[in-house]
């Protein structure tokens, strides 16, 4: 997905995202294999690409990214 095509994506967010809250949330637009993820309070701001989605949510159900 290129930058040009982020206002064309389908962004979703968990539905356990807190509507009532504060809104600090992420969003992910899939494309392919690949996905970009952005902060659901500016969506006109920077995404992150990530070309392996699926590699990347397998990492975070093992713990990876855990501090």
């Amino acid at each position: 997905m290129s930058v040009r095509d982020r206002g064309v994506a389908v962004w979703r967010k968990s539905s356990r995202s807190n509507n009532g809250g504060n809104g600090n949330c992420v969003e992910v637009a899939l494309a392919g294999g690949s996905a970009r993820v952005r902060d659901s309070k500016n969506p006109a701001g920077p995404t992150v690409a990530l070309p392996d989605w699926q590699a990347f949510l397998a990492a975070a159900k093992r713990g990876r990214f855990e501090a």
